[in-house]
């Protein structure tokens, strides 16, 4: 069989969610929708951080470099699939596949990584609540935000190196609406064993070291609240991570749901319905969870509103 270095070829073609042109319509007004509700909901957030001298905190600090995470996260895949399906055109060039794959991965790490250094935000807040500003000081932050950019920096290229040394078949269709690694090293005609074993490693190394991170400043947090005598003070010990962990549980809730429908089911269908809940429905909603659920962001966000009336 024919074989191309992809270096050599100048598109691939993304098949996207539907064939049906009617359903092509109704996806596209409701991803639209969902992408313009993300970027205002970020959007808002950064703003309302930014402006609030009172916002100027640790835990504050990590929001406002989440929602800018979270922007960038989305903007990875979803509006080059919204040209697509407004155009009727699949194509996306070698250049844009490997744009794709690098910013997704950044994104998506840095994500990961911000969620754990907000967890541990967390616990020192109900842990050393006395010590709180002296551990966690802007030097800190910043180093957290350096390193998790960094890291995430290095997950990006070295998947990216990765997928331009891949040789390929006649076939460049990607069932997919975004160049998705996974995918792409299905349709390569070289060996891709190697590729596959870096890519798990980094991915548990990913994965791995983030979750165990939160998961042991919850253990701490959870051990600290049971100290608490009265039960409303522990509900309001607890209430002051719930939009954290609500973050955690649906940020990590949907990515094992893509892990888990690429590698358990053959169909590529439900792999990407799992990933449209990945990489849309979660950068929508982190704005929401926290702005619902938090007082002061509230408060921030009507003075904006006011000045804006």
């Amino acid at each position: 069989m024919e074989t191309y270095n992809l270096t050599r070829k100048l598109e691939f073609l993304l098949l996207g969610l539907s064939e049906d042109p009617e359903l092509q319509f109704i996806l596209f007004v409701l991803f639209l929708l969902i992408y313009l509700l993300t970027i205002l909901g970020n959007v808002l957030i950064i703003l309302a951080i930014s402006s609030d001298s009172h916002l100027h905190s640790p835990m504050y600090f990590f929001l406002y470099n989440l929602s800018l995470s979270d922007l960038g996260f989305s903007s990875s895949t979803v509006p080059k699939m919204l040209i697509n399906m407004q155009t009727h055109n699949k194509s996306i060039t070698y250049a844009g596949c490997l744009t794709q794959v690098s910013f997704f991965i950044l994104f998506g790490d840095m994500d990961s990584l911000l969620l754990a250094a907000m967890a541990y935000d967390r616990w020192v807040a109900i842990c050393h609540p006395l010590h709180y500003q002296v551990i966690l000081n802007p030097r800190l932050c910043t180093y957290l935000l350096i390193v998790s950019f960094f890291i995430s920096l290095l997950s990006s290229q070295v998947h990216c190196l990765m997928v331009s040394q891949l040789t390929f078949c006649t076939n460049m269709e990607i069932p997919h609406f975004f160049c998705d690694v996974p995918e792409l090293l299905k349709l390569s005609c070289s060996d891709p064993s190697i590729d596959n074993i870096v890519r798990i490693v980094l991915s548990i190394i990913l994965g791995f070291l983030p979750v165990s991170g939160i998961l042991y400043s919850y253990y701490k947090i959870t051990s600290s609240i049971f100290k608490v005598p009265s039960l409303l003070g522990k509900y309001k010990v607890f209430s002051t991570c719930g939009s954290h962990l609500s973050v955690v549980c649906l940020f990590y809730g949907t990515g094992i749901g893509v892990y888990l429908s690429s590698t358990v089911s053959s169909s590529s269908r439900e792999n990407v319905v799992a990933s449209v809940m990945y990489t849309m429905v979660v950068p929508m909603m982190n704005p929401f969870i926290y702005s619902l659920r938090n007082k002061d962001i509230k408060k921030a966000l009507q003075k904006i509103v006011r000045k804006i009336l």
